[in-house]
């Protein structure tokens, strides 16, 4: 198992109804908590397994995923999950403008090395990598890469998997759980989330209700090489990590991959455009900026049923 993240991405706590069952694994180089109430707990095992096959079908380290194989080999066949998430990266990358490109696995995977043996990257070798989304061919059935090109899918996997799960409790017409994968929440019925303060471990930025929603964040302060001026958020446009926001948090009923992928967007973009693209969303946000401002979108009594600011 690779290092990334059990300690990174502990960017959200969430506190599950004391009436449900809760049960933790590490899956996704994470840690997964699952809730559920007791007349359903008969669904935390498939749950678990839809994690296990969705990190068995997008995972960069596991040798026999579709996305592995398409790394390292340059083509592949695809799963229904490799295809779902490959084809959903691409309308992400056109609503973002390219700035959520999952190309980036160069500069991810073999130059910073995240989650393996970490390195700091010369702007040298970082202005020479590809992130061509170009060298990407699919269908259904099977996909082609470019030579230069590695692609990394975990700036929405999480929230991939989040939703395969939702829908599965929710087709076992399940009213009341919680699917946790660290950054990525999912709340069937309604629960209390705190979104953890890097600047102050004892205080969150924020803590409110949510129901029927998602949340996700990323940010730049847990996940880096030496310090934050190497960490992985990735601009694919200057191939440098960005510095503007230390951390972002999105709440919406749009599915949890979609904030995933936005939220990773929105992290490398230039303020302006980065307020200007969420605004444009159904979504609200709360947002922790580099000079330490804690913007909160004027809508977000839309999406959360209390909000306690601190």
């Amino acid at each position: 198992m690779h290092k990334i993240l059990l300690l990174a991405f502990l960017f959200i706590t969430c506190n599950a109804d004391s009436q449900l069952i809760q049960r933790t694994k590490v899956l996704m180089g994470t840690f997964v908590s699952l809730s559920i109430g007791k007349e359903h707990k008969e669904l935390l095992k498939p749950s678990f397994e839809i994690i296990k096959s969705v990190d068995n079908s997008l995972s960069t380290y596991k040798k026999n995923s579709p996305i592995f194989q398409l790394n390292y080999n340059k083509h592949t066949l695809l799963d229904r999950y490799s295809y779902e998430s490959l084809k959903l990266s691409l309308q992400y990358y056109k609503e973002t403008n390219g700035y959520f490109n999952i190309a980036i696995g160069v500069i991810t995977k073999d130059l910073y090395r995240f989650g393996e043996k970490e390195r700091v990257v010369s702007k040298i070798a970082l202005k020479r990598s590809s992130t061509s989304i170009k060298a990407l061919k699919f269908d259904e059935h099977e996909a082609f890469l470019g030579n230069g090109v590695k692609i990394d899918l975990g700036g929405m996997g999480k929230g991939f998997a989040a939703d395969k799960v939702s829908e599965f409790l929710l087709q076992n017409k399940v009213k009341k759980a919680v699917i946790a994968l660290s950054g990525d929440i999912r709340c069937i019925g309604s629960c209390k989330i705190s979104i953890n303060n890097p600047l102050d471990a004892t205080h969150p930025l924020a803590t409110f209700l949510m129901k029927n929603s998602g949340v996700s964040t990323s940010g730049n302060y847990n996940r880096y090489v030496e310090n934050t001026k190497h960490n992985h958020l990735i601009n694919p446009k200057t191939k440098e990590s960005e510095q503007k926001f230390i951390s972002i948090t999105l709440v919406s009923k749009l599915p949890s991959a979609t904030l995933d992928a936005y939220a990773t967007a929105a992290s490398v973009m230039p303020i302006k455009k980065a307020y200007a693209f969420l605004n444009s969303q159904k979504l609200g946000y709360i947002i922790l900026q580099a000079d330490k401002k804690l913007s909160i979108s004027k809508n977000i009594a839309e999406y959360t049923d209390l909000l306690i600011k601190n």
